[in-house]
């Protein structure tokens, strides 16, 4: 079932964004070397509960912590831990934020100190993916014209897509229908609507696109262990066009 948002869900949605822009403005400063992914995330907790508000991914199907941390080859999911941060790492964190009922969801890539053209590179390619995909987000296209776009900017740049980790409709709650996939046709699948509230969120592989997940179940990495980078925001279709609640 995928839910029409009200223009009043939708502002209610934005303050949720509202929080997760902010975290990620201040937490640039504390991604350096040494600290700890658990410490990163411990902080999180403090900054979204300061506000009224609550991860909303804390407890969703036993998840243990309040944001998800992935270094390098982790390319969704890292349960944050000891372990340290060391110049040259890549890493993605993901946010969800309840306020009020209402979630928003995003993440970001960022580089540890100085990191590798390769690694930055890849950096540019997966926020440029993210761009192209959002642009597709208009009444009366289709959700693979998002897909698509995400995908044909990608290969095109001789990196991979994750094709078995999607997109979703967010919200009333973290994870609603439709999918949005990071690959597809155009001109196929949901038809997009006035009101729809969307998480677009290519991750993107430098190398191959076959993934596991770790014995924690939860953690993905990449199969070849070459590193991946994840982007996303939610967006609104607003007026018949995106409108981005979290940047």
């Amino acid at each position: 079932m995928i839910y029409i948002k009200s223009k009043k869900d939708i502002a209610l949605i934005r303050e949720s964004g509202k929080i997760i822009v902010a975290l990620f403005k201040e937490i640039r400063a504390r991604i350096r070397e040494g600290v700890t992914t658990r410490e990163l995330d411990e902080w999180i907790g403090d900054f979204i509960e300061k506000r009224g508000a609550h991860s909303a991914f804390k407890g969703y199907r036993g998840y243990p912590s309040y944001s998800c941390i992935s270094v390098n080859e982790e390319v969704v999911h890292g349960i944050p831990s000891s372990r340290k941060l060391k110049e040259g790492d890549i890493v993605s964190v993901d946010v969800g934020v309840k306020l009020d009922g209402y979630i928003a969801d995003a993440a970001r890539t960022f580089p540890v100190g100085k990191i590798s053209k390769e690694k930055a590179r890849l950096l540019e390619i997966t926020k440029e993916a993210l761009r192209r995909g959002i642009s597709q987000a208009r009444a009366g296209n289709r959700v693979g014209d998002i897909s698509y776009a995400i995908q044909s900017w990608v290969e095109k740049n001789n990196c991979s897509v994750v094709k078995t980790l999607f997109g979703h409709g967010v919200g009333y709650f973290l994870h609603e229908d439709p999918i949005v996939p990071n690959f597809g046709k155009a001109c196929t699948g949901e038809r997009l609507k006035e009101g729809m509230v969307l998480a677009i969120e290519p991750m993107v592989n430098l190398g191959g696109e076959k993934v596991r997940v770790l014995s924690n179940r939860w953690t993905v990495v990449t199969s070849d262990r070459k590193p991946s980078a994840h982007f996303e925001n939610t967006i609104a279709i607003v007026n018949g066009k995106p409108l981005i609640l979290t940047e």
